[in-house]
């Protein structure tokens, strides 16, 4: 393996971090500016704002207290809305009513700040689910096309633009919504559907650069959309506080349009177009990804793709995966104002956690999976199943915590953190999968998979605004969660049944690949064992090694 701090691959990695925190900085900072940017949602008759329904319980619940403790002259008479207490229960300490009191101003709303509650846009919860869908409308049809074009021109263009578009137009979306609200949809609905080139992109040039058993701790920069989760609530809770939410689309604009300089000072296509890498690291890519990725073009096997169950099941799990990541992000800042009315910046901060959490457990998972890998402890197909029954399957029985944590506050936020942090094996299951399966198409197999798996990005709003609509309570999020939970048990289980991560015969047409097996002419991943006397095929990975002059195995 080739040593050094500052290798052009550890460059690749940052970069592709921070441009998928980018893109996903793009299409989440109006999740969190929206709860500022309209008017509090009204009740079914119209009446007074609903801002946490958990909150005005545990105020009626006091307010029962301090009449009760006026029968009862010993007993210490609460004047602070704290955090709910049992029922039946009296707050008798003063030192706990201080102690309580204090964490609970962090959070909670209390009476609402001048004009918070009264101005701003009217939009009701099925327009605010309009405005937070838009960008998915039509995500999903730029997948393929996403895959395809990187193949035809090169990741760094396709990626690059697929991010720098969006960041443009998000520099205009407060004078668009001043404007009107359909302008700010069709704004939104642009840049959902040029940011849909870049996840596929990215697939291709992994496949370029990264040796089979470096996948699962490379992908983990496409987790880079985690960290830009985790910062971009915080930041815009904060920017919000202080300049007002217009704020967030101008900093996040001026935070992509500087990475995007950087993207195209330091990165290229492949390591042979690469001026800087150094031949070390050159030969070791290249004889690591030996002839599992052609240097030349071939035809696309759309027959074999589509019908490929290796393929399908990648697609169940990222749907899935998908749905439950985006209900989480969407929504959570909705969820933390309405339901347990916390403020705007510690809905930012208790939003953003989760996502710091998903991209450390990632890093983690990813560390174990390529550690499995190394030592043979466990097939290539099963690391995969063991990431994806966290992603999906634990990820699903937390969020079915959640959904029954009702008012308790901790609890909702353990859950939804651990929910969401679950999620972060992703990079080594399906993501890591579908170069497994086919590093000549996988950038094409994960377009079509986000085609499809991107579909919850706008179904899930919808739905969610429509359980809610003038009705924010515990009862409505309780379903919320509960359909989330279920798609991603089935879907978690499916996978772990029936899939399979070894390299596909199609991915090299016109040979004679085997998935994982040798072939009745001594091949093994479509390279025949008499044509390469100067490389030995590796029993437990699809990378090839190289021998040295003595015939004996070499160290990568």
């Amino acid at each position: 393996m080739v040593s050094g701090c500052v290798t052009a691959r550890r460059v690749l990695w940052v970069l592709v971090f921070l441009g998928f925190a980018v893109n996903y900085m793009i299409r989440i900072n109006i999740n969190i500016a929206i709860v500022a940017m309209v008017r509090a949602p009204k009740g079914k008759d119209g009446a007074a704002p609903l801002v946490g329904q958990c909150q005005r319980a545990e105020n009626a619940a006091v307010a029962v207290n301090n009449s009760a403790a006026k029968s009862f002259p010993n007993k210490t008479e609460v004047h602070h809305a704290g955090p709910p207490a049992r029922p039946g229960c009296f707050r008798t300490a003063d030192a706990l009513a201080a102690t309580t009191t204090a964490l609970w101003d962090l959070t909670t709303t209390g009476p609402a700040p001048a004009g918070e509650q009264d101005e701003g846009f009217d939009w009701d919860e099925r327009q605010q689910g309009l405005v937070l869908g838009a960008f998915f409308w039509l995500h999903w049809v730029m997948q393929v096309p996403g895959g395809i074009l990187a193949r035809r021109y090169g990741t760094k263009l396709v990626f690059g633009l697929a991010n720098l578009i969006p960041v443009l137009l998000t520099l205009a979306v407060p004078a668009v919504a001043y404007w009107d609200y359909r302008a700010l949809l069709a704004v939104r609905f642009l840049q959902g559907l040029v940011a849909g080139f870049a996840w596929p992109s990215m697939h291709y040039m992994t496949a370029q650069w990264i040796p089979p058993n470096e996948r699962s701790k490379f992908v983990t920069a496409y987790l880079g959309s985690s960290v830009g989760a985790a910062l971009t609530f915080p930041l815009c809770g904060q920017l919000i506080h202080t300049w007002g939410w217009e704020s967030v689309f101008y900093v996040c604009g001026a935070l992509g349009v500087a990475w995007y300089v950087l993207w195209l000072a330091l990165v290229f296509d492949s390591p042979a177009k690469h001026p800087r890498i150094s031949p070390e690291e050159l030969t070791y890519i290249t004889e690591s990804l030996g002839k599992s990725v052609s240097q030349k073009k071939i035809a696309t096997p759309w027959r074999a793709i589509l019908t490929s169950r290796a393929v399908w099941m990648n697609i169940v799990a990222q749907w899935g995966g998908v749905f439950g990541l985006f209900t989480l992000m969407t929504q959570a800042p909705t969820y933390f104002r309405y339901i347990h009315g916390w403020n705007i910046r510690m809905t930012g901060l208790l939003s953003g956690l989760p996502h710091l959490m998903r991209m450390l457990f990632a890093w983690v998972f990813s560390e174990l999976g390529d550690y499995l890998l190394r030592k043979g402890l466990l097939s290539r197909t099963n690391v995969r199943k063991l990431a994806t029954f966290f992603c999906d399957v634990v990820q699903g029985l937390l969020i079915l915590f959640l959904t029954f944590s009702g008012c308790n506050a901790i609890a909702a936020i353990v859950f939804l953190t651990a929910a969401t942090a679950a999620h972060g094996s992703v990079s080594t299951g399906p993501l890591a999968s579908i170069v497994d399966i086919s590093p000549n198409f996988c950038s094409i197999i994960l377009g079509i998979s986000g085609m499809i798996s991107v579909l919850p990005g706008f179904i899930s709003p919808i739905i969610v605004s429509q359980l809610t609509f003038q009705n924010q309570t515990v009862e409505q999020w309780q379903k919320v969660f509960g359909m989330t939970a279920a798609q991603l048990i089935v879907c978690g289980v499916l996978y772990c049944l029936f899939a399979q991560s070894e390299l596909q015969p199609w991915n090299s047409p016109g040979t004679s690949a085997a998935s994982g097996t040798d072939d009745k002419n001594g091949s093994r991943n479509g390279v025949s064992r008499a044509s390469l006397p100067a490389i030995v095929i590796s029993g437990s990975a699809h990378e090839l090694q190289p021998l040295n002059g003595k015939g004996e195995m070499t160290r990568l």
